[in-house]
């Protein structure tokens, strides 16, 4: 379980640091296939997935068998967590979105905190 719940974790970072971080945004395609994958981390955390799941026999963190279904399953749960904790967590911790007639509008804005 601790496997899991690791591999989850390390999923999801990576995929923020992918999507979001700005020390990639030099380097990260912005038109094309490529830049819509590298702009969606439900898109790009299953790719995630799929190369943590390659990699595993590199870590002790987690071991998984070199099934393709294993890697298709893992992809999965790496593009399903790295969604749902994107849209519930920002740069200012958990998002506070307010609906209203025409889409969303966050409550908070981190921005007011500097």
């Amino acid at each position: 379980m601790i496997e899991l719940v690791t591999f989850v974790a390390a999923a999801y970072g990576l995929t923020q640091i992918l999507v979001y971080g700005s020390i990639f945004d030099r380097i990260r395609p912005t038109k094309g296939k490529l830049g819509e994958l590298f702009h969606c981390p439900m898109c790009l955390g299953f790719w995630v997935g799929v190369i943590l799941w390659g990699a595993n026999n590199q870590t002790q963190l987690f071991t998984y068998d070199y099934s393709l279904v294993t890697g298709f399953l893992l992809g999965c749960l790496s593009s399903g967590t790295s969604y749902a904790l994107s849209m519930v967590f920002g740069d200012c911790g958990f998002k506070v979105e307010h609906k209203f007639l025409g889409g969303c509008q966050n409550v908070v804005d981190c921005a007011d905190d500097e």
